[in-house]
């Protein structure tokens, strides 16, 4: 597989792995630069290893990049990736009541840390992820962006795992 990945053409390389980051296909480009990898691992290391080098500045601007969870109104929006993750675990199929608590909490997370709640949702249910929203909302800037971008990592990494199982 990780031959296949290093005769990529670029402009196939980027079309796989640019939205592993959320639409921060600056990553993939700088990848492709790193071939060849040695196994699928190495790719995955370094690529992630280019998002946590990356200045502050560029973290903020990929978790901006994010989209809020549970808005029903932007849910045409999404990206490919985000709309499988977010029907995967039903945020697509709230209450009323729901919709309007992922809205209201979103704007208070928002308001309070300048970028939106993120969280890799995979295995989770919609209580679950509403009860961890409550949670991380009264955490104070560093803890939170910390947190943030831990779970940017796991949804990069769950979003690479899953390119290795379709087995390119």
């Amino acid at each position: 597989m990780i031959n296949k990945i290093n005769k990529l053409s670029q402009s196939k390389f980027i079309n796989t792995f640019g939205n592993i980051f959320e639409n921060a296909v600056w990553i993939a480009e700088d990848l492709y630069k790193k071939k060849p990898f040695t196994d699928f691992e190495d790719l995955s290391y370094k690529m992630i290893a280019i998002f946590e080098n990356a200045s502050k500045e560029a973290q903020l601007k990929i978790l901006n990049d994010h989209p809020d969870l549970g808005n029903k109104a932007k849910i045409s929006s999404l990206t490919i990736d985000s709309l499988k993750e977010q029907t995967n675990v039903g945020l697509n199929n709230c209450t009323k009541e729901e919709f309007e608590e992922f809205e209201r909490l979103n704007s208070l997370y928002k308001k309070k840390f300048n970028f939106p709640f993120i969280l890799a949702v995979k295995g989770k249910n919609k209580n679950e992820i509403l009860d961890n929203f409550k949670k991380r909302i009264s955490s104070d800037i560093k803890t939170e962006f910390e947190e943030a971008v831990k779970q940017v990592k796991k949804i990069a990494s769950l979003r690479l795992l899953e390119i290795k199982n379709k087995n390119i």
